[in-house]
């Protein structure tokens, strides 16, 4: 599986500068007109992500602390910081920012996380004929569960970005690297590419 770069920028992000990874492989659905692409970037302080989706019928029905931002149309984000390790973080957002913020190995061990002072703060944006989520991850916070963590160039982390939507009107999934499985499943570290600092 080939290599992908995270680019390196000073904040505030100017995301037309940040090159866009489609979100293309449909998997285990019929051809929906669904579009989705990832922007990824990085500095010293931490990890920019921008995802996108053009999607007609958007669904967001879900808000609360406990929801499954997953029913709904959602973008997601799950990366291993420690490209050796199986741990793994899964963001997964909908358009009304209701969060899935996850820890851990994929079965039993994945911990969703309840930070007392919220870490993935959403910037959602709705246009016509979609919405786009935009945050950013502290390299602080990384630190705290796989503390080898750097992110400094040359550094690597296994990664996969999704689109999906599983009580949408047309059920769909989408991600940006092809996943090898009969039924559908995100949690498969085993499919994430490397996404090399620049």
């Amino acid at each position: 599986m080939s290599e992908h770069i995270i680019k390196r920028v000073t904040a505030p992000v100017d995301w037309s500068m940040v090159p866009a990874l489609p979100i293309s492989h449909r998997l285990w659905c019929p051809e929906v007109p669904i579009r989705a692409e990832a922007k990824i970037c990085y500095d010293e302080n931490a990890l920019y992500l921008q995802l996108s989706a053009q999607e007609k019928n958007i669904r967001a029905e879900n808000f609360g602390v406990m929801d499954s931002p997953c029913e709904d149309s959602c973008l997601e984000f799950f990366f291993c910081p420690n490209p050796e390790s199986p741990r793994y973080f899964n963001i997964e957002i909908n358009p009304n920012g209701c969060i899935f913020l996850g820890f851990g190995t994929k079965g039993k061990d994945l911990t969703r996380l309840f930070p007392l002072k919220p870490i993935i703060v959403p910037d959602i944006t709705r246009f016509d004929g979609g919405w786009q989520v935009a945050y950013d991850i502290p390299f602080s916070f990384i630190q705290l569960f796989v503390p080898e963590f750097r992110g400094v160039s040359g550094d690597t982390v296994r990664a996969n970005f999704y689109k999906c939507g599983d009580l949408t009107l047309q059920e769909h999934y989408f991600a940006a690297f092809p996943i090898d499985l009969s039924k559908p499943n995100f949690h498969c570290p085993e499919f994430f590419a490397t996404l090399r600092f620049e």
